[in-house]
């Protein structure tokens, strides 16, 4: 089969595309012919070795997939041949990645695509979206009627962030850049502020005077200093990006609030985590309210140039979706 792969951590340049044996599956694995897959900033931290999981080389990269069950191990029920599927957690802990032809899905990371959604509408949207989900809920706690701070609105977990929490009646307060505000209500925020404004706390405090019950920073800027002056009585932080971020922690105002500061990777998320995020995920995407901001398409043979594209910073808001079909084209 056709993969995008590496023999070592290394550059973007470093990915092969090229022939590899085909994926041998176990009894309580799934086969599954890959339809569409995606490229996170995840992906770029594992390809590179700055962030390190059991890997085998050479090593297919990726972590999202969406395609149709091919065959079944034995061990499996609740999937048949021709299935719609999705998962978004393969390229990482001892499993090979999703960049490729096909792939074996360990069937507890498995989830049906809802009928009519179409794979590359959910294949950007499975990782941001769930990591978003896992933030606010199972980090954050967040509960009907709290108010929610989302940093770093405009961008992909960011928005799907929004949309998660206005969804579960949550008042959502949303900072990304000045033309990203039009967006960003449409996605659910109740308000909107420039994160580059000279009066950003100021403008977040007259939104929630009584301070924010969550703060998810999507950016990865985690300026706790000023964020944790916003926070309410027992006001929880989330911290889900930035892997070489060193803020200052202002302790003092933190424990006269109750509040806190909670570390959170999808990466360490368990099976039951994973699959509680996909039932929300499943349920929005079928009513149309998970949709990237922006998608493109490429085949899977562009997988190197993704991930230096990403890596340069020119995909703010978009993804772009590689598709094995689109390289015999």
């Amino acid at each position: 089969m056709k993969a995008a792969y590496i023999e070592e951590f290394g550059a973007a340049d470093g990915i092969r595309f090229g022939e590899l044996a085909p994926p041998v599956g176990g009894p309580t694995d799934v086969m599954v012919d890959v339809v569409a897959t995606t490229v996170n900033p995840v992906d770029t931290f594992v390809r590179s070795g700055a962030w390190r999981t059991p890997v085998t080389f050479p090593f297919v990269v990726g972590r999202d997939v969406v395609g149709t069950v091919a065959a079944i191990g034995a061990g499996v029920s609740g999937f048949t041949v021709g299935d719609v599927v999705w998962c978004n957690s393969l390229g990482h802990g001892g499993r090979q990645g999703a960049a490729a032809e096909r792939v074996v899905v360990p069937v507890d990371r498995l989830y049906r695509l809802p009928d009519g959604v179409s794979p590359v509408d959910a294949a950007p949207v499975l990782h941001p979206a769930a990591t978003a989900y896992l933030a606010l809920f199972t980090r954050g706690a967040l509960r009907v009627g709290e108010s929610v701070l989302v940093v770093g609105a405009g961008g992909n977990v960011g928005g799907a962030a929004v949309v998660l929490a206005a969804e579960a009646g949550a008042r959502v307060l949303a900072t990304a850049r000045a033309d990203d505000e039009k967006y960003c209500r449409g996605l659910g925020a109740e308000g909107f502020v420039d994160y580059h404004a000279p009066e950003l706390a100021d403008r977040c405090r007259e939104f929630a005077p009584h301070g924010f019950n969550v703060v998810v920073d999507a950016a990865g800027w985690n300026d706790l200093e000023t964020v944790v002056g916003l926070l309410a009585f027992r006001g929880r932080v989330v911290v889900l990006a930035g892997l070489r971020s060193r803020p200052v922690l202002p302790v003092g105002p933190l424990y006269l609030k109750d509040g806190s500061v909670t570390g959170f990777v999808i990466s360490r998320a368990t099976t039951a985590e994973l699959a509680d995020a996909a039932r929300t995920l499943n349920r929005l995407l079928a009513r149309g309210r998970l949709r990237s901001r922006a998608v493109e398409e490429a085949p899977l043979s562009a997988a190197a140039e993704v991930h230096a594209r990403l890596e340069r910073g020119q995909l703010h808001g978009r993804r772009v979706v590689l598709r094995p079909g689109l390289d015999a084209t």
